[in-house]
C-alpha cells in the first residue's frame, strides 16, 4: 500500500487519483466511481499501472457543478446528455 500524499502535494499536482478527489471534494468514492462509469467524470489512463488520473482543477470543478445540479433535481441520464462530447 502506498502513502497518502500530503494535501499540500495534491494540491500543486496536475493530476489527482480517485481517493485523493475524495480528500478534496468530501464526495464519497462510491460517488465519484460510479460518476466515472458513466461518463461524467472524465480521466485519463495513466501507463504505469492502469491507474486513472484525474485533472485536479477540471475534476474538482465538475463534481461542484454534478452535486448542484443533482440538488435541483437533475437526474443522471439527463446530465449524461447534458455532458455528452465534453
Amino acid at each position: 500500500m502506498s502513502r497518502q500524499r500530503s494535501m499540500e502535494t495534491i494540491l500543486q499536482s496536475e493530476y489527482v487519483t480517485i481517493g485523493e478527489l475524495v480528500r478534496l471534494t468530501g464526495a464519497r468514492y462510491s460517488t465519484l466511481k460510479y460518476y466515472t462509469e458513466e461518463g461524467l467524470l472524465p480521466f485519463e489512463q495513466g501507463e504505469t499501472n492502469l491507474t486513472r488520473r484525474y485533472r485536479r482543477e477540471e475534476s474538482v470543478a465538475r463534481i461542484a457543478l454534478l452535486r448542484r445540479l443533482r440538488q435541483e433535481g437533475e437526474t443522471i441520464p439527463a446530465l449524461k446528455a447534458r455532458f455528452a462530447g465534453r
